[in-house]
């Protein structure tokens, strides 16, 4: 794994690289915010820390998530991150699977400082993601994105860092 997370790109070249949603992903990663409390909570939690994230430009899961993900890294200490393309990785996405069948993402692994998978994260946040399987597939696909926007917009990243944290302790 530690090959594969040095051939990954940071995500600041990532970015540089993202061709769909090019200006939201530059507008969401300019005002990401990390609340003090959780960048204590994560600055506390021992050992170093690498999150791989599969991802693709056109997701708009990953365009809400991946921002704060980076800026979380850029506060604190001993946590890194690198991106690798989802559909150029289909062994190690297949080994991520939503409910075991579905693709989505992003998906991100963490890393221990051995580069052994300790646990992952995706595709969205939970409380999004229960409505997802339980409300949102029913309705069009359009109507949909508008709540998991207004999901994002109003949680501004928080329950990401909250899950992704809670991940980090018990592997710690």
């Amino acid at each position: 794994m530690k090959e594969r997370y040095f051939a990954a790109e940071d995500f600041r070249t990532y970015l540089k690289s993202v061709e769909k949603n090019r200006e939201l992903w530059h507008g969401v990663s300019d005002r990401v915010t990390i609340e003090p409390e959780l960048l204590e909570q994560a600055r506390s939690i021992p050992g170093t820390w690498h999150l791989l994230a599969l991802s693709e430009d056109w997701c708009a899961d990953a365009v809400n998530l991946l921002p704060v993900l980076s800026r979380l890294v850029d506060e604190v200490p001993g946590l890194d991150l690198r991106v690798l393309s989802r559909d150029d990785n289909l062994d190690l996405m297949d080994q991520h699977l939503t409910n075991g069948r579905s693709r989505s993402i992003p998906v991100v692994l963490l890393l221990d400082d051995k580069f052994v998978e300790r646990a992952w994260w995706g595709p969205r946040p939970e409380p999004i993601q229960e409505w997802v399987i339980d409300e949102g597939m029913k309705m069009p696909s359009k109507e949909r994105y508008k709540i998991i926007r207004r999901y994002y917009a109003k949680d501004k990243g928080r329950t990401l860092v909250r899950e992704l944290l809670h991940l980090m302790e018990s592997a710690a």
